[in-house]
């Protein structure tokens, strides 16, 4: 059934998001991940123009269900920069077990912290701000303050915070969270022998943590405290976010280096575990803390057996992005899509569409390119990739394909695809139900 109007159910929803219950049951209880439906998605957007891109809200449910599960309990804070919409981020914390924001920019947090629904109204931006204008912007406002707590890891920052609010008298104290370096560097003899997760805070160990957390309480502006700790986060990315069932061209090669992944995984979390607890219980001796928050989608049924956690975050895994395929631990629906035209017809097994480029972030290699999915047999080219303008694809299907025609791909990452859009096309079956703005829709470019 091709369609282009929204369905009667969802026609004056004004972008609103659907989550089928039944699908977030089926998430919830374990049930098997539903198949892509790609060709259903093709009819349902015969009529519209591409480049376009999709959400299923039924592969959207059950993935938000299927977090829930692994969570076990603890609540989720909803990663932002993985979803880029207001709407989404609506649909998903209006589901018991959500809770909260991890924002990515001061801004953003401010800008949804004033959203007249009061949907938003607990804000952790996880990446440090250098934005005065935006700082002080927060300053001013007393309901933004309640609602938005901002990331430190150093003195260096927290003196800059320090100056930038210096000719401003803060509404209420400004709420902040330490960011602790949840990365493994395994030692022989006293000698770091490397450095295994993500390049961030300095704050490793609890003597660090004290020292950062005690300079919070000497800053004051005249006798009003400026800021105040509230909580923690501290993020395993080398388990998070490091696929433990990787791909290769060759099955023992893969198998090998699945097994050395997850004992590296194993002997991290260990680690990583025992350091967080000792941290954590040194802070509580001086301050109690609102939130302590670790854990990612590709580790949530890890991170939320540590008592030391309070809180877990997820956001690519809503979205189930070809990053998020190689995991041992659980798998994703693939609820977000894109399309683009074919336009060009270089030889009889090629084609070429308009555009396509929309790599991901992060170490550059084939693993951050777009997938083509439908129609399937198609493949991209190796000395070309995916194009700025134009991306050359080779298969049999090829020579099915006519000119207007679409082809799907799937993006590497969660958040980013929703950069090259200005709305996601709400798909249910082979029902188009209309669209649901993204940031850039909303004219919002935060990063």
């Amino acid at each position: 059934m091709q369609q282009n109007t929204p369905s009667s159910d969802y026609a004056d929803s004004a972008g609103l998001v659907p989550l089928p219950q039944a699908a977030l049951d089926a998430g919830r209880q374990g049930a098997p991940v539903p198949p892509s439906s790609w060709a259903q998605i093709d009819a349902a957007c015969a009529a519209l123009p591409a480049p376009l891109a999709t959400l299923n809200v039924q592969d959207l449910a059950f993935n938000a269900g299927s977090l829930l599960r692994r969570a076990a309990g603890k609540p989720i804070r909803v990663a932002s920069k993985s979803i880029r919409s207001k709407e989404v981020l609506r649909a998903v914390l209006a589901q018991p077990g959500f809770a909260g924001i991890l924002g990515f920019t001061l801004p953003e947090a401010l800008w949804l912290a004033a959203d007249p629904s009061d949907a938003f109204t607990d804000i952790v931006v996880a990446y440090p701000s250098a934005d005065a204008t935006a700082l002080r912007a927060l300053a001013a406002d007393p309901v933004a303050c309640s609602r938005i707590t901002l990331m430190v890891d150093s003195t260096e920052h927290l003196a800059w915070l320090a100056a930038a609010l210096e000719q401003v008298a803060p509404a209420a104290a400004i709420r902040l969270c330490l960011d602790l370096d949840m990365s493994w560097r395994p030692t022989v003899g006293g000698k770091t022998l490397g450095h295994v997760g993500v390049h961030r805070s300095p704050l490793r160990n609890g003597a660090d943590a004290l020292a950062l957390a005690l300079s919070i309480d000497s800053y004051k502006h005249g006798a009003t405290q400026l800021f105040t700790l509230v909580g923690v986060m501290a993020y395993e990315a080398q388990i998070a976010g490091l696929q433990d069932t990787p791909h290769t061209a060759f099955k023992v090669a893969n198998r090998a280096k699945g097994a050395v992944l997850k004992q590296l995984q194993r002997t991290s979390m260990a680690e990583l575990v025992d350091r967080r607890g000792k941290v954590m219980a040194a802070l509580h001796n001086i301050v109690d803390l609102e939130f302590v928050n670790g854990g990612g989608t590709g580790s949530l049924e890890l991170t939320t057996a540590d008592p030391s956690v309070t809180e877990l975050a997820a956001g690519s895994g809503l979205f189930g992005p070809t990053l998020f395929d190689g995991y041992s631990r659980f798998t994703a629906a693939h609820a977000v899509g894109f399309a683009t035209h074919v336009v060009r017809r270089p030889a009889a097994d090629m084609i070429t569409t308009l555009g396509g480029g929309w790599s991901a972030s992060g170490p550059h290699g084939a693993d951050r390119s777009p997938l083509p999915v439908y129609p399937e047999g198609l493949s991209l080219v190796p000395t070309e990739g995916v194009g700025e303008v134009q991306t050359p694809l080779r298969g049999a299907t090829a020579a099915q394909l006519k000119i207007g025609d679409k082809v799907w791909f799937r993006h590497a990452k969660s958040g980013e695809v929703c950069e090259h859009v200005a709305a996601l096309e709400m798909i249910d079956g082979e029902t188009w139900l209309g669209k649901t703005p993204t940031y850039r829709g909303e004219g919002k470019a935060f990063i």
